[in-house]
């Protein structure tokens, strides 16, 4: 019996907890299990999870439970279960028996209705998943099915573009030698697409009939989070076990392209698809303010305790001392009964000290704010119609004390679209026309990955040489031949239109480039190419393909020209095209400066030459790499020297430059960021020298950035070069220098072993920049969780694919982009939004207003609660420690309601500690948030302390007014509640001009919030005076309005009283805003008097201002002697070639197997199920 989803969450959790984030180590090569058999073509045999996918909190059937142990294990709710509990015993509570439980019901209705609210839009998230739809075979015809209703055997059928539903086995396709291309940026964050090949065996198997007669099995490992392995066996009947590897996989979450259709079957479904398995347990995440305010109601709990005992040690007391009199009261001896009644008595008469309110205030402000944030017009994207996303409430104000950021690179920072952008063609230029394109492009797209021909190669110069005879022209001609030529790219006529289908987009970018510049790319064959250069048509016959690989950093290809010349193409690294340039060529140095400075811009830059080879050349060569083909022992080795022994005396053509087009705003964003003081990793999945060139667009990193690069094998050489990095850094270790960490996945699982990762996470904090690139998905998570655990700093995690749900998950705050790489990482974030850019106000505005909220009104809930019921204990002082209320208990239970509940939501939901025109213009005032200065335990227990200073003046003021008693107009005299509703009215006063003075950003609710809460008040005490014997409640407060409302002392107090209070405040906030002004005084007051920008002086004047101005203005080189070659002191270099290398099939054979002459295989199923 297969386990539940809700076991295997729990199981998956505990294993995402395995080596309880030592992580888990690689699998790969070790001798995987087999543990599953899944059987083709019968269903019933095939037992395993379902496809569907939830990431939300509760089900209809766990709802309850779940949410009632979430809400009790809060200790404020479950401690007010406890007083309800109690208040149920005859003759223990002083304030009634449901004063308490009314409030609390409250509570957990609103709560809960917000839980469902947001619950139900991760429901509807999921559903959009799970809903979508694709073809299975059953029943002996193609059906459409939802993913959700896909099973483990199911034959399932995909077309271009689509993304598959669930782990699957290839069995054939609509390309050559059965291959397939696929995207998988969504999983490991790699831009060059990837080769699948079904196996021979079942290449063929197309057709319906065919499909439905495969009899046997498929033995496989058991489910694993290893996106790069894979074991099984395929057993056809009556043919011999053939071996399937991770090559003739297709992950769920991956895209097909370049590829008409796909057949596979399914062998993982669900949370047991290897990117559901990189997936880490969604955490349960509370706020820093959050974890503090728990704590400190704790804190008030023990007060509490205190206040009761003293209270009991009080009654001893009195009663030994009147032991003897009055003699109207019987006593009876004391004893320890009457200890521990005494004591439950005074803990429900002081509980109301713990804010029961607050939780449901809280709950609501942080619904509002969530509102506010899905609403911003600014965060709404209207090419999609995609607004922000607040998918939890619970970290509004994490929001604004973000300090580290950790980004993922493709498709966050990029668009994961390459375009030609400029070229430097025999020492000359080409593309300058940047600036005017950009100007010309703005406003044609708000989409961050809109492309068009003003955001491409746009210069006209370069066609004007070729046609006007400069004496370049033939340089330019062979440079585009050579574009044309010299890569992998299979093209698609439809009609007149050409379509090109490549797995590296930068060669993708480059033949689209040539393309615009009249050198057309139109056919290839197994054995030749054919362009049409400037409307003429030229045929090359291809005669070998020199393979890309890391190790080479180029590719080559040999040609016999449409002269009949022997012609060997090379497109490269500077650093390996240069070393093999002849003698003999030409515009060298020239050429170096242009890529330097492309590199500079954040350009993928590539060197392009060529050399004319002779027959006896190219037949001895010939010879060398037929016996290198069909060595047995490192043929890699062996066929790359053999490459090179060719590959020289090059002459240079010059150079290209692709971009990797960021998304709107992305370097001012980052600048704006860096300038809040938040520091950004760039964690990616893709090759070094990419990340590198992004950082130099994103402005991350600059030309005179000394780059530490760690690229280790061992766990040894990690820590010998972490330490020696250490050493050279001295006494500047631990402080932030202008210096790059870059480091590799590979180096990384070495530098985080216990024995390194203090060093390495010392070398980490002391450079401005890190990149960490070649990152799995776990890795991404536990790079986060080692920042989030050592450095004790709030972080946020933001990307867009199925890799960084991990990293999202595990952050303090997780954002998912809405991008293009499915809906994973947005499902499984706590904010949603469309745009790397809109991060900026999300943080640099809703957060530092959240803050400033949430702080604001946590603070006033501490206040108004200890002004309240600290005079019950000043109260118990004179009344003998009874156990008497000085309120009517209902009074007590609306006050924070219904009297004062306006004051806090006011805070809440509409406080503003400046304009966010300010907020963004200065973006310094962000550390004000950060730091958490006007938030922690010092300021709340002053705020408690002024409280109870307030609570002092208002019980004993008022106490010896009517000291002596006093005779009414209509001869009554004066009782217990009588005081009492005075000081209730003058506590309500006292707390909402609090509120008052503690609004920085007044309006039209704050006015009615503070007078309103007055009147509200005023109104009850008239009306609930006179209810009884009407209405059956409160018969003692019978007159009271009458008797208090037209009495000259109520009135004298009512002025005198709240000004005493308040006095010592309005005179602190002046002194404080005149003598001790920071940045945000400053900024404030330049809005009130009208003036758009503050000096600079003025506005360096400041520390805050200062620090952060030193951060994001040009800073210094670091001043560090390195002893090691681990660290890049030189100009950088753009080299990026996104190619994949070392597939299942070589690039030879891929671009030999096509024939774009011929009609593509007909598909061999009914053309209406594609559609």
């Amino acid at each position: 019996m297969m386990p539940s989803n809700g076991t295997r969450s729990l199981l998956w959790g505990l294993s995402e907890v395995e080596e309880k984030m030592g992580w888990r180590q690689s699998l790969q090569g070790a001798d995987v299990p087999m543990g599953r058999t899944i059987y083709l073509n019968e269903p019933l045999r095939n037992a395993f999870c379902e496809n569907s996918i939830s990431t939300a909190k509760y089900s209809m059937w766990s709802f309850l439970p779940r949410y009632l142990y979430l809400q009790f294990s809060k200790t404020a709710n479950a401690f007010f279960l406890f007083i309800t509990i109690l208040q149920q015993i005859p003759d223990v509570s002083p304030t009634g028996k449901y004063t308490t439980l009314v409030p609390l019901l409250v509570i957990l209705v609103i709560s809960g209705i917000k839980e469902i609210v947001e619950d139900y839009k991760r429901h509807m998230a999921d559903k959009l998943v799970n809903s979508k739809n694709t073809i299975v075979l059953r029943q002996n015809a193609w059906q459409m099915i939802l993913w959700k209703e896909v099973n483990v055997g199911d034959i399932v059928k995909a077309t271009n573009g689509q993304f598959l539903p669930a782990d699957m086995v290839l069995i054939s396709s609509s390309e050559p030698q059965a291959t397939c291309f696929v995207a998988t940026s969504n999983l490991d964050g790699e831009t060059n697409l990837k080769i699948r090949q079904a196996l021979s065996e079942t290449a063929t198997m197309k057709t319906e009939k065919q499909l439905s007669n495969l009899s046997g099995k498929i033995k496989c490992e058991e489910p694993n989070f290893h996106f790069n392995s894979f074991a099984g066996t395929l057993y056809l009947n009556e043919k011999s076990p053939i071996s399937i590897g991770p090559d003739q996989v297709l992950l769920r979450g991956t895209q097909l392209k370049n590829t008409e259709w796909i057949l596979g079957i399914v062998v993982y479904t669900g949370f047991e698809t290897k990117f559901m398995q990189n997936a880490v347990k969604s955490p349960l995440k509370r706020s820093k303010v959050e974890k503090v305010t728990n704590m400190q109601i704790l804190v008030l709990f023990l007060l509490l305790l205190v206040m009761s005992l003293v209270s009991c040690v009080g009654a001893i007391y009195w009663k030994d001392r009147y032991r003897a009199e009055p003699w109207y009261i019987g006593k009876s001896d004391y004893d320890y009964h009457s200890f521990g009644f005494d004591l439950l008595v005074f803990i429900i008469l002081y509980h109301n000290l713990i804010p029961i309110s607050l939780l449901v205030t809280l709950e609501i402000v942080k619904y509002i704010q969530a509102l506010f944030i899905n609403w911003d017009e600014d965060m709404h994207f209207k090419g999609s119609n995609v607004y922000a996303m607040a998918r939890t409430s619970n970290l509004n104000e994490e929001l604004g004390q973000v300090e580290y950021l950790f980004s993922d690179k493709t498709g966050t920072l990029t668009c994961n679209v390459m375009t030609f952008k400029k070229c430097s063609i025999a020492g000359i230029t080409y593309g300058d026309l940047s600036s005017k394109s950009d100007d010309g492009a703005k406003g044609l797209s708000q989409s961050p990955c809109f492309i068009s021909d003003a955001y491409e190669f746009n210069d006209p110069a370069l066609l004007q040489n070729f046609e006007n005879d400069h004496p370049t022209k033939e340089y330019i001609k062979e440079f585009l031949t050579l574009l044309c030529v010299c890569h992998t790219v299979v093209p698609e006529r439809e009609g007149n239109n050409i379509s090109y289908q490549a797995s590296s987009p930068d060669e993708a970018a480059l033949v689209k480039g040539a393309k615009k510049l009249g050198f057309v790319f139109t056919t290839r064959m197994p054995n030749s190419v054919t362009i049409e250069a400037m409307g003429e048509e030229l045929t090359f016959e291809i005669l070998n393909v020199l393979e890309f690989s890391s190790n080479r950093k180029r590719m080559s290809i040999i040609v016999r020209t449409p002269e009949g010349r022997l012609r060997l193409y090379c497109k490269g690294a500077d650093s390996v095209i240069y070393e093999r340039l002849s003698e003999n060529s030409l515009f060298v140095e020239e050429t170096l400066v242009h890529l330097e400075n492309f590199a500079k811009e954040g350009l993928r830059t590539l060197c392009v030459a060529y050399i004319d080879l002779t027959e006896i050349e190219y037949e001895q060569w010939l010879v060398m790499y037929k016996k290198a083909i069909t060595v047995v022992k490192d043929r890699m080795k062996t066929l790359e020297d053999c490459y090179d022994s060719i590959e020289k005396k090059f002459l240079l053509l010059g150079a290209t430059a692709i971009e990797d087009r960021l998304q709107a705003r992305v370097p001012e964003t980052i600048t704006s960021l860096l300038k809040a003081n938040i520091k950004i990793w760039v964690l990616t999945g893709d090759k070094q020298e990419t990340a590198i060139n992004i950082a130099y667009s994103c402005k991350l990193l600059s030309g005179q950035m000394p780059r530490i690069q760690l690229n280790a094998n061992s766990l040894e050489a990690t820590q010998q070069v972490i330490s020696q990095n250490c050493q050279d850094l001295g006494a500047l270790l631990g402080k932030e220098n202008d210096l790059a960490l870059i480091i590799d996945g590979k180096t990384l699982k070495y530098a985080l072993h216990v024995e390194v990762r203090k060093c390495f996470l010392n070398l980490a904090l002391s450079c401005r920049t890190v990149l960490c690139c070649r990152l799995s998905p776990l890795q991404k998570a536990e790079i986060v969780d080692v920042v989030k655990k050592q450095v004790k700093a709030i972080t946020l995690a933001i990307g867009d694919g199925a890799n960084d749900v991990g990293m999202i998950q595990t952050a303090h705050v997780g954002v998912g982009i809405s991008g293009n790489e499915g809906m994973l990482a947005t499902n499984n974030s706590d904010y949603a939004i469309a745009q790397f850019s809109y991060l900026e106000k999300l943080l640099l505005v809703h957060g530092a207003w959240n803050y400033f909220r949430v702080t604001k009104c946590i603070l006033y809930c501490f206040y108004k609660n200890v002004v309240l019921y600290i005079i019950e204990l000043w109260f118990a002082i004179v009344n003998g420690f009874s156990g008497q209320i000085i309120f009517e208990r209902w009074c007590i239970s609306l006050y924070n309601v219904i009297f004062t509940s306006l004051p806090p939501f006011t805070l809440g939901i509409f406080e503003r500690c400046c304009s966010q025109e300010s907020l963004l213009r200065y973006p310094q005032l962000y550390r004000i948030s950060q730091t958490g200065d006007i938030f922690n335990i010092k300021v709340l227990w002053i705020q408690c302390i002024n409280a109870i200073v307030h609570s002092f003046i208002l019980f004993w003021l008022p106490a010896k007014m009517l000291e002596h008693d006093m005779v009414l107009q209509s001869g009554y005299t004066t009782d217990y509640l009588f005081l009492g509703n005075f000081i209730y009215t003058y506590v309500v006063v006292t707390v909402c001009l609090k509120a008052g003075l503690e609004t920085m950003s007044w309006n039209k609710f704050t006015h009615f919030a503070i007078w309103g809460s007055i009147m509200i008040w005023l109104g009850f005490f008239a009306v609930y005076s006179s209810l009884w014997p009407t209405v059956p409640v409160a018969p003692e407060m019978t007159g009271q309005g009458s008797m208090a409302l037209v009495c000259p002392h109520f009135w004298l107090g009512f002025f005198i009283v709240p000004i005493v209070c308040l006095i010592q405040n309005v005179a602190w906030k002046s002194i404080r805003n005149t003598c001790h002004r920071t940045l945000l005084e400053e900024v404030r007051e330049m809005e009130s008097s009208g003036v758009q920008v503050l000096r600079r002086d003025s506005v360096q004047s400041f520390k805050v201002e200062e620090v952060n101005l030193q951060r994001s203005s040009s800073p210094r080189p670091c001043q560090v002697i390195f002893r090691n070659n681990s660290v890049d002191l030189g100009a950088p270099h753009g080299y990026a070639f996104s190619q994949v290398e070392r597939a299942v099939i070589s690039q030879e054979e891929l671009v030999r197997s096509y024939d774009t002459t011929k009609n593509k295989p007909q598909k061999t199923f009914s053309s209406a199920t594609l559609e």
